[in-house]
């Protein structure tokens, strides 16, 4: 007889503020226990240093992740001028120093590079693969890798404030892909001054924003209260969904994609589309697919009570 799984059943989003300090593993790990829950995952990556919206899915929810990964991120993030770091942040160690300090009018004519399609150098303490191996575990082992370039995608990148000669405060609307870090790194570089992030926070992953995001003490707070607190806490699992266009099924349909097996699209309310579609009948989201040939196929099928 296999393990029990232990937690309950828990579907939807949690727009969590993760605080400074706390990585996002531990951050789901967290959650994941309050909410007693069976299954949950996150939505994007946020390093120990930041703070800010971090998306955590609970059950069925987990299936809607890679369209929140997708979604559009906002950064608000503070450069420390003068120095680089091996970690492209504060909690690394100074490899080189400048004692040059740009102007305003430096920084927003430097600006202008770094948005549009962008190649940009992953910071050697980031979580991807080299030959197997994170390349933070190398990094720190002081070994010798190269990481690849890679595009990326920044559609806006504005001065927010200039508070003192060693630090400017920018906002960044960036694609999947994009580490802050390098950003700072590379700015400084272009500038000639040098830089590292001293401060960090995420603002918005697709249609998930700061002022609807639960600090971690709400939670464990809500979480003493009541079952029924902490479950209220929750965002509905097709929150991520948002952009697709929608179909309405039968009960008869929306039985027959909850086994996987296509429907046939009928009158003039079917869809002309191209690209993913959610289907919902009156008990809630149904399945995700493509129409194709006059019928829905599903490749994404949601188990969620009625």
């Amino acid at each position: 007889m296999g393990r029990r799984r232990k937690g309950q059943a828990v579907n939807g989003w949690l727009v969590l503020d993760k605080p400074e300090g706390l990585t996002s593993t531990k951050a789901v790990g967290r959650t994941r226990w309050l909410f007693d829950a069976i299954k949950a995952g996150h939505a994007g990556t946020l390093d120990p240093l930041a703070t800010g919206i971090l998306p955590i899915a609970f059950g069925e929810a987990t299936k809607t992740v890679p369209y929140a990964v997708d979604g559009a991120k906002t950064y608000r993030f503070t450069v420390r001028f003068g120095a680089e770091t091996d970690t492209d942040d504060t909690e690394g160690t100074a490899t080189a120093t400048s004692v040059i300090r740009p102007t305003r009018a430096d920084i927003e004519a430097a600006l202008s590079q770094f948005v549009g399609e962008i190649e940009q150098v992953p910071p050697r303490f980031s979580a991807l693969k080299v030959d197997g191996a994170r390349a933070y575990d190398l990094a720190r082992d002081q070994e010798e890798f190269e990481l690849a370039p890679r595009i990326v995608s920044i559609d806006r990148l504005a001065v927010v404030d200039l508070p003192d000669p060693d630090h400017c405060v920018l906002e960044a609307d960036c694609g999947k892909g994009t580490y802050v870090r390098a950003l700072a790194r590379d700015l400084g570089r272009a500038l000639q001054c040098l830089g590292h992030i001293s401060a960090l926070r995420r603002t918005r992953v697709g249609d998930f924003v700061q002022d609807e995001a639960v600090t971690l003490e709400a939670v464990e707070q809500a979480a003493e209260e009541s079952r029924e607190a902490v479950l209220g806490l929750l965002q509905p699992v097709d929150r991520p969904l948002c952009d697709l266009p929608a179909l309405s099924v039968t009960p008869v349909d929306a039985a027959r994609l909850r086994q996987g097996r296509s429907v046939l699209l009928r009158g003039r309310d079917a869809p002309i589309v191209t690209g993913p579609v959610y289907a919902v009948s009156r008990a809630g989201l149904v399945a995700i697919g493509e129409v194709a040939q006059g019928e829905f196929h599903p490749s994404r099928v949601f188990n969620l009570p009625e």
